[in-house]
């Protein structure tokens, strides 16, 4: 079997009807993301998407097209390491881009590989379990207190096994949001805080003390990812746990094992070099008795592609689930959850997914 073409589209969806609860600034209302589709001589295709909320879909699609697929023209699909390796050494040499690009690819050979075995990625990677849990994050930075309750009611009520906020206003004004979060969402239900990165360290510390009052169950990416020596003095100095790496690629995150306090990793297909690059990193996660908790690529394709390598691993809690926008063009939408606030593995081969 061969590589012998690519087919790249742009996906576009007006997403104004679906942010009336307010929209992060600068993001388009009708974002365009990268539909990117393997060709090969037996007539056996391998799908996969990219991302495109900030308005680089169109540049993604390109750059797929013109920088990476080139290295897979004429090859074997079903020789998935050595080409992950092979993109890998091309990606050494390209300092405008993230490995991002590697990932996306990444994910349409296993789609490729799963279909010519009859088998969905998951057996191929080995199942551990056939569904997740999932909690679901914040739809809205700037809520107002009543707002953060009533959507963690709404959730909870739902389903979901925990909640995430994504607050990055400072202590002052933050604070009493994760308190009503907290007394809307009682004990025992699990809250988690996300600000992006964009706390100072003293507003990071400040706000994880309160964490720590609330019982919340960890703190993401308080302060810049890579900024190891801080998140490392920062989680000595509070008891909620600090989960870096969001942004961080595949090579760097054997630093953060040296770190004191370090106990979870985060990583998703997208940023981490696929489904190959993923499953690297948790299983070294796990050689360190570490969880990687997989984070949304906000792309169905490849939330799809998380879920796989969630279900063939033991050391990840839940399967974020973010804002509904994210989750289009799929037929029977396999990324809402059930009734338990569960997540289940499609049972087709690939991806197992069918595109609408």
């Amino acid at each position: 079997m061969k590589i012998t073409g690519i087919t790249t589209r742009i996906l576009a969806f007006d997403a104004s009807d679906q942010v009336n609860d307010g929209r992060p600034g600068g993001r388009p209302l009708k974002p365009e993301y990268p539909l990117i589709c393997l060709h090969t001589d037996e007539g056996i295709d391998g799908w996969t998407m990219g991302y495109g909320i900030h308005g680089d879909g169109p540049a993604t699609a390109e750059i797929i097209r013109e920088v990476y697929f080139p290295e897979l023209l004429g090859q074997d699909p079903l020789q998935g390491e050595r080409l992950w390796h092979q993109l890998f050494e091309k990606q050494r040499h390209l300092y405008n881009l993230s490995d991002a690009g590697v990932g996306i690819l990444d994910v349409a050979l296993w789609d490729l590989r799963g279909k010519v075995a009859n088998l969905p990625i998951a057996a191929l990677l080995g199942i551990q379990r056939e569904s997740v849990p999932s909690y679901a994050t914040a739809r809205s930075r700037d809520y107002t207190s009543e707002e953060v309750a009533d959507e963690v009611s709404q959730m909870k009520q739902a389903g979901y096994h925990g909640y995430k906020l994504q607050l990055c206003h400072g202590p002052e004004r933050d604070i009493p949001r994760f308190e009503s979060a907290r007394e809307a969402a009682g004990d025992g239900f699990p809250l988690m805080e996300d600000p992006g990165g964009g706390y100072t360290f003293q507003e990071a510390l400040a706000v994880g003390q309160a964490l720590d009052r609330l019982n919340y169950y960890w703190f993401e990416e308080p302060i810049r990812d890579r900024n190891m020596v801080l998140l490392s003095q920062l989680a000595s100095r509070i008891k909620t746990p600090v989960v870096p790496t969001e942004t961080s690629m595949l090579f760097e995150l054997p630093n953060y094992l040296h770190y004191a306090g370090i106990s979870r990793l985060r990583g998703d297909v997208l940023l981490k070099g696929g489904i190959t690059g993923l499953r690297k990193a948790m299983g070294m996660a796990e050689l360190y008795g570490m969880n990687l908790e997989i984070h949304t690529a906000n792309s169905p394709l490849l939330d799809v592609a998380n879920l796989h390598v969630s279900c063939s691993s033991r050391n990840n809690e839940f399967i974020e689930s973010h804002h509904p926008m994210f989750r289009f063009g799929i037929v029977g939408d396999p990324l809402t959850i059930d009734a338990d606030g569960m997540l289940h593995l499609p049972t087709d081969p690939g991806l197992g997914v069918e595109l609408d």
